[in-house]
């Protein structure tokens, strides 16, 4: 049979608005080899839709289905945890669609959770609001704890960055949803209708992308396309399987 794949997007497939040489090869033979594989992107601002035209002006034609956000993830999770909540976000459109989505309010006033995600409208004003609601009895959720993620002008702030100022002014423990969470492995894996055992992890990331699927028993495979350098590989007491430049060089065939 052959391989399932869950793969990272950003640092694997594009760096901000650039495809990186190979991505669009590496996806075409996945497609023409009938490989099961589900875009896993940590990144919450964005839509499935939106990711689908992204990819779409990029080259890249696949459809909505195979796209799942940390914003998708967290909406599970909350939608789990108190359905039809209250929330108050500081986050992109896909944060708040996948919130509406399952039934969620998306308010100021009296939220059960302050949820943070990726943004670039991220101020004072909001952050002092956050920290209000927080020291009200708001619990602090972060979409993912990325500290950092890649663009095509180099490292910039990233979700983990965000929830912090928020959590060391209230010294709120906050609870991040996506990589390397367990929770959102497994949901990908279930969307995916794949066992762990027969399915890689791609990613640029060995803090979330190489744990995430080390933990969740898949076979891992690391680009240094993104944030990851060889030499750092070294600094961690886990290893990936494999290690490649980009995605178009990862030998799907052979791996299968």
């Amino acid at each position: 049979m052959p391989s399932n794949y869950v793969i990272d997007m950003d640092g694997v497939i594009y760096l901000g608005n650039e495809l990186i040489p190979g991505a669009k090869h590496f996806i075409d033979r996945l497609a023409k080899g009938d490989h099961r594989f589900l875009f896993l992107t940590n990144s919450s601002n964005l839509t499935p839709p939106d990711l689908q035209r992204k990819l779409s002006k990029m080259g890249i034609e696949v459809s909505e289905q195979h796209f799942f956000t940390s914003a998708m993830a967290t909406a599970d999770f909350l939608n789990n945890q108190l359905p039809n909540g209250r929330a108050f976000i500081i986050g992109g459109e896909g944060l708040r669609e996948a919130l509406l989505a399952v039934g969620y309010t998306i308010t100021d006033d009296k939220p059960d959770y302050v949820i943070v995600g990726t943004t670039r409208t991220y101020d004072y004003d909001r952050m002092e609001k956050a920290v209000s609601l927080v020291r009200a009895g708001a619990r602090l959720v972060g979409t993912n704890p990325d500290v950092t993620g890649p663009s095509d002008h180099g490292i910039i702030p990233a979700c983990g960055a965000l929830v912090a100022p928020i959590q060391l002014v209230t010294s709120a423990h906050p609870y991040f949803v996506g990589k390397p969470n367990p929770l959102m492995m497994r949901t990908a894996l279930r969307r995916l209708r794949a066992h762990s055992a027969d399915t890689f992890m791609v990613g640029d990331r060995m803090d979330t992308d190489v744990v995430a699927g080390t933990e969740a028993g898949m076979r891992t495979i690391l680009v240094l396309s993104g944030v990851t350098r060889r030499e750092d590989i070294a600094t961690y007491a886990f290893r990936p399987h494999y290690v490649f430049d980009t995605a178009g060089d990862i030998p799907v065939d052979e791996l299968s």
